[in-house]
């Protein structure tokens, strides 16, 4: 038997160990650390997580005299296309400003303006979908003032050990140690500098690991976005939901040098408009809201223009808006796209579609719980009822927040409950060699996003998922023969778990007779309205719900 354990090990032990270093790892780390001894493992460096490279900003109710919470509630429900979760909805939306001003308690700094009275407040951003200004903001780098700040904060307290360049190869379940009782005992973790993987011992284990959207060929995530956490708990036994809708954000930059830069929706909430090469503004054939339609109706019209016109790219632009204007507002956009040649308050800026956040992911409650006790998600990588068909846009960054916030007070009122975990078994690889064949793996890996982007992408069809399905199994069987006998890398981990992700998300997709939100297939262009909207919900064979 290869890649199995047989030795006990002398294990590390955490009260809590948090798989992933994005805001919501990094703030339920803070928020539990005055109690309990917390580990919180980075694949690669702290910054390579997607909170890092999020631009936008947080939603969040400040200005009382013309938004509410009501309203943020009625868009949130209009663009998830009716399968929100109304009551995490409210949950959420109703702890916005108490996210941001614990944000700035530790220490991030938002960007401020002055009133008419001359009273300093925070300026507020516009996005589609919203039909107020409530989008909190640190220039276009939110993500990246954020998670700085976490870092700093959680680099300094003595209960936070940050293990960087640590990637989990599989979750340990007493249920896989024998034990009748479901629970969470630890994991088994990649050392990706040492090679060696660890057997870390923990009472509780929460995912924080972000989406799954490298599972396409185009997208605007970090190259960590491999779906890890979703892969490690549907293999524990979690189910999973509503991985048919990945959303694509409507305008990355296209450029054929540069790495995949996201354009924020804020440049379109700023007044920015989308045309074709020749200057005209085509939203109007989509949709009365123009370029302020929720980001689904914009990567699909993109598309669209961009298949009807057999042209590489549309374009965004800014540049009827003043130099000043466009430094202030965006200065991370100007800056990047100056380096290369375009200057975007004179030119319009080349964007195409591309892969951005996973709306699905692991089941959990209002308190961040998946199927499996002692086991969380927060953050991307779960499923909670707030996006449901489409993300709005700057809710994803206040769920990690509030989800943070529920976990931590879910835990501090069970841990005192849960068992301790039992001596681990330690990872056996002594029945496995090196590869000589890493090319294996870089073919399978762009073979995999080239069939999803082609055959699961932004219009889908009966045929092109069948396709997708026939390619996939043949993959997987081929990567399932090479993790048994070859030694573990980091490559080879993501690979694996990329591949359940892709399965996931078709088997979604073809559950699904309708077109709704995220998920438009030709065969099904229209919603069916003949029954109330349904979350596709799937259940491993190891899952309890099946017991």
């Amino acid at each position: 038997m290869t890649n199995s354990h047989t030795a006990i090990s002398a294990k590390p032990y955490y009260d809590i160990l948090i798989a992933g270093s994005g805001g919501a790892g990094l703030s339920l780390a803070l928020h539990l650390a005055d109690r309990y001894k917390v580990a919180v493992l980075a694949k690669f460096a702290l910054t390579e997580c997607s909170t890092y490279y999020a631009q936008g900003g947080i939603s969040a109710v400040f200005d009382d005299r013309y938004d509410s919470i009501e309203s943020h509630i009625e868009d949130t429900l209009i663009a998830g296309a009716g399968l929100c979760d109304p009551d995490i909805v409210r949950l959420t939306v109703a702890q916005g400003r108490k996210s941001i001003e614990w944000l700035r308690s530790q220490g991030v700094n938002f960007t401020e303006e002055r009133d008419a009275d001359g009273v300093k407040q925070l300026h507020l951003n516009r996005e589609g979908g919203h039909s107020h200004r409530r989008i909190v903001h640190s220039d276009d780098a939110t993500g990246k003032a954020v998670s700085l700040s976490l870092i700093e904060r959680a680099q300094a307290h003595t209960n936070i050990s940050l293990l960087e360049h640590h990637n989990v190869v599989e979750l340990i379940t007493a249920a896989k140690l024998g034990a009748e009782r479901q629970g969470i005992c630890g994991a088994y973790v990649l050392d990706n500098k040492s090679g060696k993987i660890k057997t870390i011992a923990a009472k509780v284990v929460v995912l924080a690991t972000g989406g799954a959207n490298k599972v396409y060929l185009y997208s605007t995530n970090p190259h960590i976005s491999t779906g890890d956490g979703i892969a490690l708990a549907w293999r524990a036994g979690c189910r999973v939901a509503n991985m048919e809708f990945m959303q694509f954000h409507p305008t990355c930059l296209y450029h054929p040098t540069a790495r995949s830069f996201l354009i924020s929706e804020a440049v379109r909430g700023e007044g920015g408009h989308l045309i074709l090469p020749d200057g005209e503004r085509f939203m109007r054939r989509y949709d009365d809201r123009m370029e302020l339609a929720p980001r689904d109706i914009v990567a699909r019209a993109i598309d669209s223009e961009i298949k009807k016109h057999g042209i590489e790219c549309v374009y965004l632009d800014i540049s009827h808006k003043s130099r000043e204007f466009i430094q202030k507002h965006f200065p991370t956009i100007y800056t990047q796209c100056l380096e290369l040649d375009i200057d975007i308050s004179q030119q319009p800026i080349p964007v195409v579609p591309a892969a951005h956040y996973t709306c699905g992911g692991v089941v959990t409650d209002a308190n961040a719980r998946t199927d499996i006790p002692g086991l969380y998600a927060i953050g991307e990588v779960a499923c909670t009822g707030l996006h449901g068909a489409n993300r709005m846009a700057s809710n994803s960054l206040l769920e990690c927040l509030v989800f943070a916030e529920q976990a931590n007070q879910d835990i501090r009122r069970i841990f005192d409950q849960l068992p301790e975990p039992p001596a681990l078994p330690a990872w056996d690889e002594s029945k496995v060699s090196d590869s000589d064949e890493e090319v294996v793996i870089a073919h399978n890996w762009d073979e995999l996003r080239r069939f999803m982007w082609d055959y699961v992408g932004i219009v889908r069809t009966n045929k092109r998922l069948e396709r997708a399905m026939n390619r996939l199994v043949l993959l997987k069987d081929e990567i399932a023969e090479y993790y048994g006998q070859f030694r573990i890398t980091s490559d080879l981990l993501e690979l694996r778990n990329l591949v359940i992700v892709a399965e996931l998300i078709i088997r979604c997709a073809q559950q699904r007779k309708e077109s709704r939100g995220l998920h438009y297939t030709k065969d099904y262009p229209a919603p069916d309205d003949s029954r109330t909207p349904a979350n596709t919900i799937l259940a491993p064979d190891n899952s309890s719900a099946k017991r």
